[in-house]
């Protein structure tokens, strides 16, 4: 029944479905995961990154997480050069907003900005919708912590957990179980690597195919994003216990 539906963005389905939108969201289900967890000092992100060949050179920047102004950050799962995009015109969204009100701009007027971009591929002829959904993790004087989610369509919410691209089903309902309400970063964390390690294609868990970034107030009240490097991965994988250290896995 798509068939006669599906050539065009803009042709709704007598069901009322926009079949180009839902394939791409399609697109998104096959990417690698994406996390994201609020915990009530600061919000968790952590991404699984696809190893496609051995003989790839790693990549030495994040593939997963992006940072878009000092107090805002997504992770991402699709097609990345979509994401690219759309991260840039974030950030100049950011920017200008910044110069003109010398302030950060709210976290959730930025996602609906992009969304707005995002809104409009989807009702133009010769345009196809952004294969991309984002986890937007900020902190504003307005509302605190917050963790938004975006797909193709230009929807989003406002999610105290969140699990986007491959096997988001399951690692939706885990979250459902397991999370509280006033977890600490620490215990957003632990859980955050549980619902990575037990939703993941791959046996095991390691810090080559794995990011992990966090959102969190210093001190001082100034924002910091900080993306954890491999070698912390590693030791925080060995205390939770979901990899083995290197000396015994030999």
């Amino acid at each position: 029944m798509s068939r006669r539906y599906d050539s065009r963005t803009t042709i709704f389905s007598p069901e009322g479905r926009l079949y180009q939108v839902e394939y791409a969201m399609e697109a998104i289900g096959n990417a690698g995961s994406a996390i994201g967890i609020l915990a009530k000092d600061g919000v968790v992100l952590v991404g699984e990154k696809k190893v496609t060949s051995k003989l790839l050179q790693t990549s030495t920047s994040t593939e997963k997480m992006y940072k878009i102004d000092d107090h805002v950050a997504c992770a991402v799962a699709g097609i990345m050069s979509d994401a690219n995009i759309l991260i840039n015109t974030a950030r100049v969204q950011a920017q200008r907003y910044t110069f003109m009100y010398q302030e950060p701009m709210p976290v959730e007027q930025l996602v609906q900005s992009l969304c707005d971009t995002k809104q409009g591929y989807t009702q133009f002829g010769g345009l196809r919708p952004f294969g991309v959904s984002f986890l937007f993790a900020g902190w504003d004087k307005n509302h605190g912590f917050q963790l938004y989610m975006s797909d193709p369509s230009g929807n989003y919410g406002g999610w105290k957990a969140a699990a986007v691209g491959a096997n988001n089903q399951a690692a939706q309902s885990i979250l459902k179980q397991d999370y509280k309400d006033d977890a600490t970063r620490e215990e957003v964390v632990q859980l955050a690597i549980k619902v990575l390690s037990k939703t993941m294609d791959s046996t095991s868990l390691t810090s080559e195919k794995l990011e992990l970034a966090e959102l969190y107030l210093t001190p001082s009240g100034s924002v910091k994003y900080h993306v954890h490097s491999p070698d912390s991965l590693t030791k925080l994988l060995a205390k939770h216990g979901v990899t083995q250290p290197a000396a015994e896995s030999s």
